[in-house]
């Protein structure tokens, strides 16, 4: 039996909206980093990118559970005195996009093809989005926070 090995006709990238209302984040960004990197296509090769793109609406309305809020994410950047460090809580309020992009990152492989695919994912604190022409199929996460039932 031979190894299969996808072609470029082969990879196509297609276009899926995820509602992040009620989800836990860890489950979202693990269900998100599999669509990116195409690991729900029978062609998936690790080295290939058979990604898709993924748009993620109702970022605000995402569930931490445990203590996460009173969790720090630092970023720097790279001068002097650029530490900066915002709570979970204060992004849920300002910039819920924040914390599902370094969630999903961080459960990205760490290469090159993993920067191509981050760049598929398209964040929304809100249900608006301006990508309706792409005609994206619904991808439904069957379980949600306890909290939320």
């Amino acid at each position: 039996m031979k190894t299969f090995t996808p072609k470029p006709a082969d990879l196509t990238h297609d276009w899926y909206i995820v509602d992040a209302s009620g989800v836990v984040l860890g489950r979202l960004a693990a269900q998100v980093a599999d669509l990116l990197r195409g690991k729900n296509k029978p062609t998936y090769a690790p080295y290939a990118d058979s990604g898709n793109n993924v748009i993620v609406i109702n970022a605000s309305k995402m569930v931490l559970t445990g203590n996460k809020s009173d969790k720090v994410l630092y970023t720097h950047s790279g001068r002097p005195g650029g530490l900066r460090r915002d709570s979970y809580g204060q992004l849920m309020e300002h910039n819920p996009e924040r914390i599902i992009m370094t969630a999903v990152k961080g459960m990205l492989p760490k290469n090159k093809l993993a920067k191509v695919q981050l760049t598929r994912l398209r964040v929304f604190a809100g249900e608006e989005h301006p990508h309706t022409s792409q005609q994206p199929i619904e991808y439904k996460i069957h379980q949600v926070a306890q909290q939320a039932k």
